[in-house]
């Protein structure tokens, strides 16, 4: 995919979830999410410090070569253990710090639309640093993409009015799976992207017709945590 659309697809991402939060009070951002013991107020904080995380790494040059790209980047992350833990517990109280949850809301929408001019303005052939690894921008900005869409769909699980993720920004999540899953395996034909994203990122269960149709690469699931 082109720099260009990488950008647009952050923009859209983020725009996303800004209309799914904007329109919540204090009680709607209380609701439970996909993700275990966060609140629509807890994710959206995740999320808020992934816009934060991207505005440091566009301003964090590096020399290249990139050790990651947009897929491979995934796996260096362990699903779940001790530090996970640590995180949504560190993540909890750090929302529970604002005085309401539409504080966490206006912290967002001030952040987010900063990260995508950062996006819109770094040089697409350039490379950053974030996480302890160095990314072409583009790759960067795919990542942040990919975490934004999932967590878009973790956000709205009893929030059945709210908007789904935007097409563009799907495709970049669905190209992600498709990479972690490799060449040598397909998804079930029966799967449309946000079935096979909730599977992939392990939100969903498999069942037996999708173990049968997976076959070995079943084991590989979840993609990614």
């Amino acid at each position: 995919m082109r720099a260009i659309s990488q950008h647009e697809a952050l923009a859209q991402a983020y725009d996303g979830i800004t209309a799914v939060v904007t329109g919540l009070d204090d009680d709607g951002l209380q609701h439970p999410t996909r993700c275990r013991g966060w609140l629509v107020a807890d994710l959206l904080f995740h999320v808020l410090c992934d816009a934060q995380r991207a505005l440091v790494a566009l301003a964090s040059p590096a020399d290249g070569p990139a050790d990651v790209d947009d897929v491979s980047y995934w796996r260096s992350f362990a699903s779940g253990g001790e530090g996970s833990v640590r995180h949504a517990w560190w993540a909890r109280r750090s929302a529970a710090a604002f005085d309401r949850p539409s504080g966490v809301v206006r912290s967002w929408s001030e952040t987010a639309p900063a990260a995508v001019r950062a996006a819109a303005a770094a040089d697409p052939n350039g490379f950053v640093t974030t996480q302890g690894h160095v990314l072409r921008v583009p790759d960067l900005l795919a990542t942040l993409t990919t975490e934004a869409v999932i967590h878009h769909l973790d956000l709205v699980v009893e929030l059945p009015d709210a908007p789904p993720p935007a097409e563009l920004p799907t495709r970049v999540a669905v190209a992600t799976m498709d990479g972690l899953l490799s060449d040598d395996a397909v998804r079930p034909a029966g799967w449309d992207d946000v079935e096979y994203l909730l599977k992939a990122a392990g939100r969903a269960p498999l069942s037996e017709r999708d173990r049968l149709e997976l076959g070995e690469a079943a084991g590989w699931f979840p993609l990614i945590g």
